[in-house]
């Protein structure tokens, strides 16, 4: 979690945002209590505006430009900043993950990471060659799990796409053993698990892996890329995704099905 005296606003344009907004600020001699008067906000939350930890909002960065005539800089940045890949993205995700009453995965190449078992998380890291403490990063991969076991738990909907069940990541010993855990996830109350049939060809899905998540201050999305992901809190901005999610839902299995399809390919992996 970022500290304002620890940005890296060359590398990461969330940290840019915040040490110009400290920067802009201290110049015009305003405390962040003065500050947070302009914003109507608290005085906590500029001061998490400006190390990071809360992102600025884009109706905030616009009346910035206009009290202090600033040319659409702030606002500039902000569209910026949610458009760019951001290397803390993962750590933000995870967070919003933890606080979380619904979990929308749709998952086009892999597991979500809160269906994953050790071994079939372990396969992926190993594969995808991208951590040097792979046991850490198992580790820290399951415990995001934990969620699921609080009272109460957040509802997992999930669609996935129905290659990443043929896949064998790992062996097919591994990919049996995952499945029989899907399977299992299932059949819990507040969790609906569907597929998306490889017959149906292009879809809204074919683009790649997302996540919607629904926390009790928002919502926000998660899409993935290479070496990066891309995290999504803007409220105009979040009707695609939410679009997208259902669209893909109306051409996936029902939950029966589902179940009957994930059971015929464990016993191909057998």
């Amino acid at each position: 979690m970022a500290k304002a005296d620890t940005l890296d606003p060359d590398n990461n344009p969330w940290h840019w945002l915040a040490a110009d907004l400290r920067v802009w600020r201290l110049e015009r001699n305003l405390s962040q209590t003065q500050l947070a008067e302009i914003l109507e906000v608290d005085g906590s939350t500029v001061s998490n505006y400006e190390s990071a930890t809360t992102k600025l909002p884009l109706d905030k960065a616009e009346i910035l430009d206009r009290l202090w005539r600033t040319r659409g800089h702030f606002a500039r940045i902000r569209r910026y900043a949610e458009s760019a890949h951001d290397p803390n993205w993962f750590d933000a995700y995870t967070r919003y993950e933890r606080q979380a009453s619904t979990v929308k995965p749709y998952s086009a190449l892999a597991l979500h990471g809160l269906l994953q078992t050790p071994a079939y998380a372990r396969a992926l890291l190993v594969g995808g060659q991208v951590v040097d403490d792979i046991d850490r990063a198992v580790e820290e991969r399951i415990a995001r799990q934990e969620i699921l076991v609080e009272d109460p738990p957040p509802n997992l909907w999930v669609l996935i796409k129905e290659s990443v069940l043929w896949d064998p990541v790992g062996g097919p010993e591994v990919m049996h053993a995952q499945l029989a855990h899907l399977l299992g996830l299932s059949h819990k109350r507040n969790t609906m698990i569907r597929v998306v049939p490889r017959s149906l060809g292009a879809h809204p899905g074919i683009d790649g892996s997302f996540t919607l998540l629904t926390t009790s201050k928002g919502e926000h999305a998660w899409s993935e890329a290479v070496a990066g992901g891309r995290l999504v809190s803007d409220p105009a901005k979040l009707p695609e995704y939410r679009v997208r999610y259902e669209r893909i839902g109306a051409d996936a299995l029902s939950r029966d099905s589902t179940r009957s399809l994930i059971t015929k390919v464990m016993e191909a992996m057998q």
